[in-house]
């Protein structure tokens, strides 16, 4: 009997993407099916990287494909999955321009001080690396600027390149920009709303970043200036909102949440910190802040919960020590979580709306 296309991709739907529960045509993946008497390869094109379980994806969509084949008489076929992915720009708010050399802006932000988003941010940013794209890290906290020394370079400072433009700080291979590495670890931040805005809006333009598939941009908390600057002048692609389980900081981050829907920029989902604390010594489960609130509050806006993450000492003081988990073990445990966080974001993000750029070309009307 011979193989068909159709029967190929009557299989392929049978096996959906974990990082979005949809299938692979659904989402516009699957580039090219090849049919060779009982041998079958298919091309695969996600639009996230996935450096860490492309083979184990390849391996799932194959034998799930070799499955459906069988169950319709065709147990000869022998099915391959070449598996890769391209990171493509995506539309921002209000059609608002990409920037020069950024495939995509993604921001992070919270309601509140105190739950972990620049830890977060961070380590989303490794975690991206880590999966095979090129990641940026902007540090938009003006007032408290903490990722310098989070990446563990407190006393570097930008070099200049020609009069306008600042050389990003390289850091555990990302590109990084911060007010912190201009300033020195004293120096108050005394400005005003206008003068906060412009430096953000300084850092983001005037730093020479170099080809990025993602720029994480750390929001300070709250919905302020530097928020408002954002919605209305920086093309983000989309958002991650921060939480934990505690019911002051669901509400929170409700308000972050409406207020990038108020101003037209997509949530891609929550990521719930200090989910649960697990004892060293007796192995104790112990949910300090509650439980279930990250669950909650992604079913009532209707987007993902990209994941979970422990209360753990280990991600503090990596951190505090410049070194963060996804860095200092990235083969570890709280390193996998954050690798799932960041294929989940990237993988939502995939699904968006595209850029479309240089499509139409230029319509020239002569009377001759």
């Amino acid at each position: 009997m011979t193989i068909s296309r159709q029967q190929v991709e009557q299989a392929l739907r049978g096996w959906r993407d974990p990082h979005v529960d949809k299938d692979l045509l659904l989402c516009g993946a699957v580039n090219d099916i090849v049919i060779d008497g009982d041998r079958v390869t298919i091309k695969v094109t996600l639009g996230y990287p996935a450096a860490s379980v492309k083979a184990q994806m390849a391996e799932q969509i194959a034998a799930a494909v070799s499955k459906e084949l069988r169950a319709v008489e065709l147990p000869q076929a022998r099915v391959e999955v070449q598996l890769g992915w391209n990171v493509l720009p995506h539309k921002a708010q209000q059609n608002l321009p990409n920037m020069q050399n950024v495939k995509n802006i993604i921001a992070v932000a919270s309601g509140k001080g105190g739950v972990g988003k620049s830890t977060t941010a961070v380590n989303l940013a490794l975690a991206l690396q880590a999966e095979g794209a090129r990641v940026g890290l902007l540090d938009a906290d003006i007032y408290g600027p903490s990722q310098p020394l989070m990446l563990g370079v407190p006393d570097e400072r930008p070099a200049q390149r020609g009069s306008q433009m600042l050389e990003p700080v390289a850091a555990h291979g990302l590109q990084t920009m911060s007010i912190g590495y201009l300033l020195t670890e004293s120096t108050p931040v005394v400005w005003r709303g206008p003068m906060v805005s412009g430096a953000l809006q300084q850092l983001l333009n005037q730093t020479a970043w170099d080809e990025l598939d993602y720029l994480i941009i750390d929001l300070p908390p709250g919905t302020g200036d530097i928020q408002l600057t954002l919605a209305q002048k920086v093309p983000v692609a989309g958002s991650v909102i921060v939480t934990t389980p505690q019911d002051i900081a669901l509400l929170d981050a409700k308000k972050g949440i409406e207020m990038f829907r108020k101003v037209d920029v997509p949530v891609l989902g929550i990521v719930e910190n200090m989910a649960v604390h697990i004892c060293t010594h007796c192995g104790n489960v112990d949910h300090l802040f509650g439980s279930g609130g990250g669950e909650t509050i992604a079913a009532e806006y209707g987007v993902p919960l990209l994941g979970s993450l422990p209360l753990a000492r280990s991600i503090r003081e990596q951190s505090d020590g410049g070194n963060p988990p996804v860095a200092a073990e990235p083969n570890g445990a709280v390193a996998a979580l954050y690798k799932e966080i960041a294929r989940r974001t990237a993988a939502q993000l995939a699904l968006r709306e595209r850029q479309n750029t240089a499509v139409f070309p230029n319509i020239v009307i002569r009377n001759d």
